[in-house]
């Protein structure tokens, strides 16, 4: 009979798995960092035994879970991670929390960062990796050995390969690595035993008192047990810090005199505090202890002393600059590298470095509830304690959470105050991002990549999201120093959009993910399900990010984020940070007035609302149309049968409507208006002026006027007119002078002309201001002499006159000053036209088309956003996306 051999699938490492410092590089690279909390304590840039373990057995490719552990234990006893209390090494448990070791960034540097933000992957060689072989997963020495044969040596990493490859039988072959001691398959139950040391209560009291004990209250008596002797330890262990540090830290010539005793303040800060307090606290339980040999309750004696804990929190507040001072120390001052050296080995020490023992407060206080709680649990219900313990549970878990929101905040500070000196700009794009403002906060970062034709132009960058801004850098190889790639956007700016979104977004329109639109609400997430699309895990290529700056100043950048999760995590911390900002600075509110109704080719143009705001007169392509607000359901109706009408305004006092159409201005009585007959109103319509650019309705003279502006490339001539005095009310003509077109309604006052091309009309008090291309000129209507705005004896509006394509805009009278709104700029002059308000000056966003005034806010109108700006001191009080925007109407 033939047999045929099968070959045996075998799954390549992700990296040599024999060298630790690959191995360590992978693991940086494959592990996922994030908020962790342990006994009430949270952890930042985190993860737990069970991750370790899962990510290491896929980079070496094994399923024994027990090799995996003996290869992370490799590397943590090169201190490349460490436990978060430094009590043990790794364990396969989801339970236990580890952190990756915090290090300088270059020696002599005066900032440090955690080890996962250092460098990115292709420059880890840059900075100290674990080192070593670890011989288990060597390959075979053997030059003859190869994967189809069976090796001659029984300690062939490859045997078990091999006999699978020839159908060999495991339990036939002796030796193999199977024999291996601690390599056999099984889970790592060895590296969960927690038992702590210390004496039991039953070995520390007579038999019979343990004889005449119930079970119940033997269990509640070793709970109490290890409160006290815990307690005796960990005062123990702040003796030895005072004892073997601070005293010879303070005494002897180790650190400069000059520095000595700050340094010592920093790196242990008020330990003696603490000390202090569990001192008396100490004394008081074995005072108790020594009464009887059954403790009857303890909780007395901690609500006594736990109010009085408020140094752990000053201490867990201060506790990273002082690890960070105490590396820096180190790294910069050999006799200080030997003292530590020399005392870390003293048996004192029991085999713990000193990060272990500066980390003991806080790992304590977070201990108490745990301990406690076993007691309460074996408490019988008339026990005082049984009142007593959840009340100091309670108190504890108080300074706890105060000593988690410090601690988040000095870490924040910290970490932002390293970025702050670490940033490096471009000459002539330097932004000062605020990082060390007391509120300023980090509230995501990682890695994306960038793509392109050669290697410079694809790359890693690193990606901060801040609380009001995101930023863009790369790392450079030499100091650390992170080169800003583009610059930051400011979040009420930036639009987040998925790929297939962004090429519309170079003409101004983008369809959003991520907006501070009013319409998003904080739970309609960024994509369309929680849950990745069919063959994510499969995509190779990475998800893309769009972020688009809104504004003159504006850029857009693809980048890829390497799992649809990382993708779904920005997108999510983009919209929630961007809900908050919209939330906080909400002046003004969008809200519809007409939906669904104008689109295809009947584009809305204009409208202008009148009747205290109650109705509003709408023009079209192809007409007016006429809506009653209050009425919600009801749509807009027909009016006015007219062909592109671009612009319309209301006389309310005497009740005329005014419109451009087809560049002829026209008038209409408004109460005349039958929805019926809209082609019968467009014929009643009365002819103003022909040719017309635009016109402005307004107050000046005391006078209600109307400006119809004729404007050519080099001159401009507006016809000045007013109402023929027939307000509302009186006596209308009859229906056969209506019909005959003979209701005169406007009639003209002035008419002058402006050699320039004219943009805008405003009314002052007793003056015209016309904006053109010289900028806005002051015409007198009662001697219709013209004179520019800006005095050009003031050398401070230089700039202006430098500024030749700027477009004057709008013009408000503000406390006696004018606000002077140009598409690129407002300033301040006063009626003298000087400048007013020193240098104050507002630099739009964007290319604003339109301005309106609601004091104290000036809004700035441009196509894919609305700028709310503070008319006292400038500030960017709101940012309104959304596409294609334009003001249809604005009060002046």
């Amino acid at each position: 009979s033939s047999s045929a051999l099968v070959p045996v699938a075998r799954k390549t490492p992700v990296v040599y798995p024999a060298l630790l410092s690959r191995v360590a590089a992978a693991f940086r690279d494959h592990i996922a960092l994030s908020e962790r909390v342990k006994d009430g304590l949270v952890y930042q840039d985190a993860f737990d035994g069970r991750d370790a373990v899962d990510k290491i057995a896929y980079i070496i490719k094994t399923s024994d879970r027990n090799l995996a552990l003996l290869l992370g234990r490799a590397l943590d006893a090169q201190k490349f991670f460490h436990d978060v209390t430094y009590d043990h090494r790794l364990r396969d448990s989801p339970n236990e929390i580890y952190q990756f070791k915090e290090r300088l960034a270059s020696a002599g540097a005066n900032f440090t960062l955690p080890a996962d933000q250092l460098l990115p992957a292709h420059e880890q060689h840059l900075f100290e990796l674990p080192t070593g072989v670890f011989t288990l997963l060597t390959d075979c020495y053997s030059p003859t050995c190869t994967r189809e044969r069976l090796c001659y040596s029984i300690a062939c990493p490859r045997r078990l390969e091999q006999q699978a490859r020839l159908n060999l039988k495991r339990e036939g072959l002796s030796g193999g690595l199977e024999d291996v001691k601690g390599l056999k398959r099984s889970d790592s139950i060895d590296s969960l035993i927690l038992r702590e040391p210390g004496s039991l209560w039953i070995h520390s009291v007579p038999q019979e008192v343990i004889d005449s004990t119930p079970d119940l209250e033997k269990k509640r008596q070793e709970a109490i047990n290890e409160v006290f002797y815990t307690e005796r330890d960990f005062v123990r262990d702040l003796e030895y810090l005072r004892d073997f540090w601070i005293k010879p830290l303070r005494t002897q010539n180790i650190i400069p005199e000059a520095r000595r005793e700050d340094f010592v303040t920093q790196v242990f800060w008020n330990v003696l505090e603490v000390y202090a307090v569990n001192v008396r606290l100490c004394e008081l339980l074995n005072k108790r202890q020594k009464q009887a040999h059954v403790v009857d309750h303890i909780g007395d004696i901690f609500l006594d002393l736990v109010p009085h804990f408020g140094p752990y929190v000053k201490y867990g507040a201060h506790q990273l600059y002082g690890k960070y001072e105490f590396e820096k120390e180190k790294g910069s001052n050999p006799a200080f590298a030997k003292f530590v050296d020399e005392t870390e080995r003293l048996p004192e020490s029991r085999k713990l470095e000193l990060n272990g023992y500066l980390t003991k407060p806080t790992t304590r206080l977070a201990r108490y509830p745990l301990l406690l709680d076993a007691c309460l649990k074996h408490t019988s219900d008339d026990n005082p304690d049984k009142i007593a313990l959840p009340k100091v549970i309670k108190l504890v878990r108080e300074f706890l959470g105060r000593v988690n929101v410090e601690t988040g905040k000095s870490e924040n500070r910290f970490n932002l105050a390293q970025l702050d000196q670490q940033l490096v700009f471009k000459n002539g794009e330097a932004v000062d991002l605020r990082l060390r403002d007391e509120e300023r906060e980090l509230i995501f970062k990682g890695p994306l990549k960038k793509r392109g034709g050669t290697q410079s132009e694809s790359a890693e960058l690193q990606v901060f999201l801040f609380d009001h801004a995101i930023l863009m850098v790369k790392q450079k190889s030499k100091n650390e120093q992170y080169k800003v790639y583009r610059k930051p956007i400011p979040l009420e700016l930036l639009v987040v959009a998925s790929i297939d979104d962004a090429a519309s977004a170079r003409g101004g329109v983008v369809r959003p993910k991520s907006l501070m639109a009013r319409g998003s609400s904080k739970s309609s997430t960024t994509t369309s399900s929680n849950q990745p699309p069919p063959g994510a895990d499969k995509n190779k290529q990475g998800f893309a990010l769009t972020f688009i700056h809104l504004g003159r100043r504006g850029y857009q950048l693809t980048l890829w984020a390497s799992t649809w999760t990382t993708r779904k995590k920005w997108l999510d911390k983009i919209e929630e940070r961007q809900h908050e900002l919209r939330e906080r600075s909400l002046v003004f509110e969008t809200l519809p007035l007409s939906a669904g109704y104008f689109v295809g080719t009947n584009r809305l143009t204009c409208a202008a609302p009148f009747d205290n705001g109650n109705r509003v007169v709408y023009g079209t392509e192809n007409g007016v149309y006429l809506a009653d607000l209050r009425e919600k359901n009801k749509v807009p109706v027909k009016v006015i049968s007219a062909p592109s009408v671009t612009q319309l305004d209301v006389l309310e006092e005497q009740g005329i409507l005014i419109v451009l159409a087809d560049k002829a201005v026209q008038t209409f009585f408004i109460d005349h208006l039958d929805p019926g007959d809209a082609i019968g109103a467009a014929k009643r319509a009365r002819k103003i002026s022909a040719n017309a650019t635009f016109f402005k309705a307004g107050q000046c003279l005391g006078r209600t006027l109307v400006c119809v502006v004729k404007s050519g490339n080099v001159s401009s001539t507006i016809k000045t007119l007013e109402p023929i005095d027939q307000a509302r009310g009186k006596k209308q003509p009859t229906i056969r002078k209506f019909l005959q077109g003979s209701n005169e309604s406007l009639r003209v006052f002035k008419e002058f002309y402006i050699p320039t091309e004219s943009s805008s009309v405003h009314f002052l008090k007793s003056k015209l201001c016309v904006g053109c291309t010289k900028g806005f000129e002051i015409v007198d209507l009662e001697t219709l002499d013209t004179q520019g705005l800006l005095d050009p004896a003031d050398s401070s509006l230089d700039f202006v006159q430098k500024r030749e394509t700027a477009k004057p805009i709008a013009i408000y009278r503000i406390d006696g000053e004018f606000l002077l709104c140009y598409d690129e700029f407002a300033f301040y002059v006063n009626k003298n036209g000087w400048r007013a308000k020193g240098n104050w000056i507002i630099q739009w966003e964007g290319f604003p088309t339109a301005f309106a005034l609601h004091y104290p806010y000036v809004l700035a109108f441009e196509p894919t956003f609305i700028e709310v700006r503070h008319v006292e001191s400038g500030a960017l009080m709101q940012i309104i996306p959304g596409n294609n925007i334009r003001c249809l109407f604005a009060d002046s």
